[in-house]
């Protein structure tokens, strides 16, 4: 049995070696476009930032490697540009020599991945202009660095690449803007979680430019929708696009964004054809809606099964649900499920909590807050999705809550959960745990919530009781127009100042002090809401609502 794999990066790379570890007689071929075979994607920032100092690091396999181990026949430089689907041959461009040859197949696995997306602007093909998506890219970048001198940097797209080349430019030296055109970076996030980043991200220096787009590029001018910036170099980080213009030649079905679309087994609409990674079309595990979510681990995963069929298991793929995570300088942002717009346009039902909690016990040195968001459905109570911004422990709270959604839990199920304890690592009531406590507070309505985007709709026309549960101190560095001052402790002391006949809306620094205020307030027959996220994440997100995009903390 004959395979050929057109792509050997992530995809490509693991089907082949999956299939010979499956049937040790199979004749493998891989046809690579592209100098690099099973490189790191991900880490090409951080060499152009120096963390990575040995850009071969980056390199997992080559072709030597490759045939040494797995008996396996590389062809770097090798582009695949036709398939004949009938005859099961492969018409391939050997782009050092320049000549064409045919090469027949058995079974055939797609991976060919996406390109950067270049707009349609004017300027758009200076010699400054630079995209990430390789090696090549990343060599070309960082010479350009070292033999231009750049003195500033404009990132165009404020994706998980654009702001880890943010970073990383930033700490080669450069002053950095990053533009982008919704109102936050990372669009897995919802704008209330990603408003700690962006403060922090200004912290460090770095301007943003978000609710803006390009409109052309002006020699070192970049012409915003509003505004300009001038810049010595510029990455482009839009977003990618699948290259499967040679697939839709011969037959094989795409949808209007061009991605593959195959069935559980990987395979498309023709047969003995496979397709894998980001290339083809994903289901969302969440909402089991088609999706585009290019990202490294479903693609290993795509090729292992893929590989699996093609030996004779029945192997499927379940679906993608976006677990993902950053690190941008510091700070750590990580996401898996679904967030509130995706699930206001998938039609859900769906309730959510925020927590402010220690990634580990507070007496023990060293310790961080994360800022935490949930959702879930109201119907089944099983968990959507979730958000995490933080410094230390952010990675494994997100992955047991990716695991949680992967299991089809109840975000009541969180509560229950037994997870490891000693303070150095965390509490024994862990942050996961607290979503699910604060959760099931929510729906057995042992709690009433409101959010920071009620808080301007509350009437303060003395027909509810607007009450601040935090000490006098915190209220002096900030607080919210029109809510009294009762000190948590004080409470019981002055609970008759507040009208037993209106409802009382209560915020603290977090949420915490406030729910127990709440349940005072309760206990002796007043109707309570708690502000979710308390102050701390009411003024987070307004102060990014209304602070000028472009204003850096530094630059001030």
């Amino acid at each position: 049995m004959k395979t050929v794999i057109i792509g050997g990066v992530a995809g490509g790379a693991s089907a082949a070696a999956r299939l010979r570890r499956l049937d040790e007689l199979a004749e493998i071929i891989i046809l690579e476009r592209g100098e690099y075979i099973s490189f790191a994607n991900c880490g090409l920032p951080y060499y152009i930032g120096d963390v990575i100092t040995n850009k071969n690091n980056l390199t997992l396999q080559t072709p030597e490697s490759f045939k040494s181990r797995f008996n396996i026949d590389v062809r770097v430089n090798n582009e695949a540009i036709k398939i004949n689907p009938n005859a099961k041959t492969v018409t391939v461009k050997d782009l050092k020599s320049g000549k064409l040859y045919t090469e027949s197949y058995d079974n055939l696995i797609l991976s060919p991945g996406a390109e950067p997306i270049r707009p349609n602007i004017d300027g758009i093909n200076s010699d400054f202009i630079f995209t990430l998506r390789n090696i090549p890219n990343m060599i070309k970048i960082k010479e350009y660095i070292g033999i231009a001198k750049p003195k500033s940097a404009v990132v165009i797209g404020g994706g998980y690449i654009g702001v880890e080349m943010a970073e990383n430019l930033k700490k080669a030296g450069l002053e950095v803007s990053i533009v982008e055109l919704t109102n936050h970076l990372i669009a897995p996030l919802d704008f209330d979680i990603a408003a700690d980043m962006h403060r922090y991200i200004k912290s460090k220096g770095i301007r943003l430019y978000l609710n803006n787009g390009v409109k052309a590029i002006d020699g070192n001018t970049i012409i915003l929708q509003n505004g300009e910036i001038n810049a010595d170099m510029i990455i482009l980080s839009v977003g990618v696009r699948p290259e499967t213009e040679f697939a839709q030649k011969c037959g094989i079905q795409t949808n209007p964004r061009g991605s593959i679309i195959v069935d559980k087994n990987m395979k498309t609409n023709i047969p003995y054809i496979y397709a894998v990674g980001d290339a083809v079309e994903v289901e969302d595990f969440v909402t089991k809606s088609p999706v585009f979510i290019p990202l490294a681990g479903p693609a290993n995963k795509q090729g292992r099964i893929a590989a699996d069929n093609i030996a004779g298991i029945n192997s499927q793929y379940t679906g993608t649900q976006g677990s993902a995570i950053l690190k941008i300088f510091d700070m750590t942002v990580a996401a898996t499920g679904i967030n509130e717009k995706n699930a206001k346009a998938s039609g859900i039902d769906y309730d959510k909590v925020y927590i402010y909690s220690g990634s580990h016990a507070a007496y023990y040195p060293n310790a961080n807050n994360m800022s935490i968001k949930a959702l879930w459905d109201k119907k089944t109570l099983k968990i959507l999705g979730a958000q995490i911004v933080g410094f230390d422990g952010v990675d494994k709270r997100i992955d047991v809550l990716a695991v949680a959604i992967r299991l089809g839990a109840q975000i009541t199920d969180l509560a229950k959960l037994e997870l490891c304890y000693a303070p150095p690592f965390g509490s024994a009531k862990d942050p996961v745990n607290m979503i699910g406590f604060v959760a099931e507070n929510v729906i057995t309505e042992k709690i009433k919530q409101f959010f920071w985007h009620d808080v301007e709709n509350l009437p303060y026309d003395g027909s509810v009781t607007l009450l601040d549960v935090r000490t006098t101190t915190e209220v002096q560095r900030g607080k919210i127009d029109g809510f009294i001052n009762i000190p948590l402790d004080s409470l019981r002391e002055r609970i008759g100042e507040i009208p037993k006949d209106k409802p009382v809306y209560v915020h603290c620094h977090s949420g915490l002090r406030s729910y127990i205020a709440c349940r005072i307030l309760m206990g002796n027959g007043y109707e309570c809401f708690n502000l979710a996220g308390g102050w701390r994440l009411y003024e987070s997100v307004i102060n990014e609502k209304t602070v000028p995009e472009y204003i850096c903390i530094e630059c001030k």
